[in-house]
């Protein structure tokens, strides 16, 4: 069941500064700011990020849905673009949601490792990410080994070696076609922790890793080595990197230098993005993305973070954005493999409108992820962590 690597990569902690470290649900708490007086410090939680994170999963959902050929073209019957005619168009550039959870990811990480030893910070990363996956490894491998399941199954040794989220460099096949981008997350904490978080996060320090980093993927694409390649991550690394800048206006306020950093990364990374997206037109592919569009969309995830950033979206302070944000990554980890499943059994079995359908399975996914958040992420997640860290439950 190895899926092309077009879906995004893991969705980040929501961004909260109240509630205890192991509150079941409750991502890690970042210290006070600095450099900003009380008066314009923002709310306790970003909730317009975690808004921001499901926008982004829901894209990334629409594409799998309606965006692409492959499987979903044989759980519809046939190709998306018979069924809509028109989205399926826009539903293509869904696939950037990738860049907008990589800058989220840049965003959040910095702030969780902020002032935080390095255990506490992989035990945060290993908690949060870890769970939720394990079950739906767990789930997508049982339901596609049922008999009426046409939906081919990985190997059980590569099914094991799924659990480790260390199957790509490895070279299994993947239990979920989405975790290509767990492996990318994984290699940015790592890079991260070793040079921010172990010697101890300042101003000075993650400037410092933004500008080595930015010149060392760019060295690294030049230099065409795969290991350079796997560990510098010159594709991805300006999305991460933009992120760190942008927590660093919200930090410590805007300044040229962290700007600086948000527009190189930003001008490096639309040149990924166009370069692995863009095609000429050819009436063979699903889909043709307009340069424009490409560059439009993702400038448009650096604003809202940026919009963040600075504190413009503290009105956005609902509190069922914080759900929303609670369900996104368990919504990601599951809604393309059992979205297959879902859409074929309501659009070909039950014979219910393609439009119907479409929206019925993004509900369904989203309930199951709700289910995952109660039942698996709420009670492991601190249990884990405690586990990791070595601390007891008082």
């Amino acid at each position: 069941m190895t899926v092309p690597s077009t879906a995004p990569g893991p969705l980040p902690d929501a961004v909260t500064s109240t509630p205890p470290a192991d509150a079941p649900g409750v991502p890690d708490a970042p210290p006070a700011l600095e450099g900003k007086p009380p008066g314009q410090r923002p709310p306790s939680r970003l909730r317009a990020l975690d808004g921001l994170r499901l926008v982004a999963a829901l894209m990334v959902a629409c594409y799998h849905y309606g965006g692409r050929d492959g499987e979903i073209a044989k759980a519809w019957g046939t190709s998306p673009s018979n069924h809509f005619p028109t989205m399926s168009e826009w539903f293509a550039y869904g696939c950037l949601g990738v860049q907008i959870f990589f800058v989220i990811s840049g965003f959040v990480i910095c702030m969780s490792g902020w002032g935080r030893p390095l255990k506490d910070f992989f035990a945060s990363r290993v908690s949060r990410l870890f769970p939720a996956y394990w079950a739906a490894i767990i789930l997508v491998t049982l339901v596609f080994a049922l008999p009426a399941v046409a939906f081919a199954t990985v190997s059980p040794s590569d099914t094991l070696v799924n659990f480790t989220m260390l199957q790509q460099p490895l070279g299994a096949d993947r239990v979920l076609g989405v975790c290509w981008t767990l492996w990318a997350e994984l290699r940015f904490y790592a890079l991260f922790a070793l040079f921010v978080v172990l010697p101890g996060a300042s101003r000075h320090r993650v400037v410092l890793f933004c500008a080595v980093w930015t010149l060392a993927a760019a060295m690294a694409d030049a230099a065409d080595q795969p290991l350079l390649d796997v560990v510098l991550m010159p594709e991805y690394a300006p999305f991460f990197i933009g992120g760190i800048g942008l927590y660093l206006v919200h930090r410590f306020g805007s300044d040229a230098l962290a700007w600086g950093i948000v527009g190189v990364s930003f001008l490096i990374g639309q040149r990924y993005a166009v370069d692995e997206l863009w095609h000429p037109q050819n009436p063979d592919f699903f889909s043709y993305r307009h340069t424009s569009v490409i560059i439009g969309i993702v400038a448009l995830g650096y604003l809202a973070v940026a919009l963040v950033a600075l504190g413009k979206l503290n009105w956005a302070n609902w509190r069922w954005l914080t759900v929303a944000g609670a369900l996104t990554y368990p919504f990601y980890l599951v809604h393309e493999h059992l979205g297959w499943v879902v859409v074929d059994t309501l659009h070909q079995d039950l014979d219910v409108p393609a439009h119907a359908t479409f929206a019925l399975t993004i509900v369904a996914m989203l309930i199951l992820a709700w289910l995952l958040n109660k039942l698996v992420e709420n009670p492991l997640t601190p249990v884990l962590k405690r586990s990791v860290t070595g601390k007891r439950k008082r």
